[in-house]
């Protein structure tokens, strides 16, 4: 195994384990894991792989999150439906935008996805909500925009998702994550597909990548049930690290315009 191949399973591990833990986090970082770490070159590449790596990671947690009993079926499914349509016209949009500012918004987005998790409310929800006449479009709505973004930039959305899971439900964090990983699976599995029929998708980094995620995300959900209910110091210091990351995207994607590098 060469050493691009190591960083590879070691930054799909820290996607599936982010994935796990809080529904989200690790298909905002696997673009610039891809990028800055293991070294993919072409902005676009990057996003067409982690698409699909996040995307089946996801199905992987979700598959151990059903075990638990933490799953909203009705509303996961509903939502990712909706969320699909989205993905697709998202994805389409990406695929005309320049790499380097493609990469410059998506580092806004990350720090508006940070700012968002530190001013989340952390409210019990009911964990026997169920779907009816009155919920369904609000699903509806919301997963259309969170797959309309999550198209476009190419990630999961779990940063998305969750919070619109709970809004438009009103369920515990705990069951949004859980059912938040079958949208990020639909929303991945759409985008790379949009991606892969131009040739942006590199197949065994993908691999590698997946292998990681399911190892990672085994350890990020079983540390999720122990901490459902006390997350708050970990999602800030996520959010903290969103920005950092961001700080260093901005900077390798717009500093040589402004003469930064």
């Amino acid at each position: 195994m060469s050493l691009q191949d190591l960083l590879t399973v070691l930054s799909g591990g820290l996607v599936g384990f982010s994935l796990g833990l809080i529904g989200g986090g690790g298909s905002v970082l696997a673009v610039p894991l891809l990028l800055y770490v293991v070294g993919v070159r072409d902005p676009h590449v990057a996003i067409g792989t982690s698409a699909l790596a996040v995307a089946l990671n996801a199905f992987a947690n979700l598959a151990q999150h059903a075990r638990a009993g933490t799953v909203k079926w009705p509303c996961a499914v509903t939502f990712a439906a909706a969320g699909v349509v989205g993905a697709v016209i998202g994805s389409t949009i990406g695929k005309m935008i320049n790499g380097q500012h493609l990469l410059a918004l998506f580092a806004i987005v990350m720090v508006a996805v940070g700012v968002s998790m530190l001013l989340r409310r952390t409210e019990e929800g009911d964990p026997a909500v169920r779907m009816d006449a009155k919920m369904a479009p609000r699903l509806v709505a919301v997963g259309l925009g969170a797959g309309l973004l999550s198209g476009f930039f190419g990630i999961g959305g779990g940063f998305l998702i969750v919070p619109g899971l709970i809004v438009a439900s009103g369920m515990p964090i705990l069951n949004a994550v859980g059912s938040s990983l079958f949208s990020v699976g639909a929303f991945g599995v759409t985008t790379a597909a949009n991606y892969a029929l131009s040739g942006l998708v590199d197949w065994k980094i993908a691999i590698l990548f997946i292998v990681g995620g399911v190892a990672g995300g085994m350890f990020g959900m079983r540390l999720a049930i122990r901490l459902a209910e006390n997350r708050g110091a970990l999602i800030k210091v996520f959010a903290f690290v969103l920005f950092a990351v961001a700080a260093y995207m901005l900077y390798r994607s717009v500093g040589p315009l402004i003469g930064l590098s």
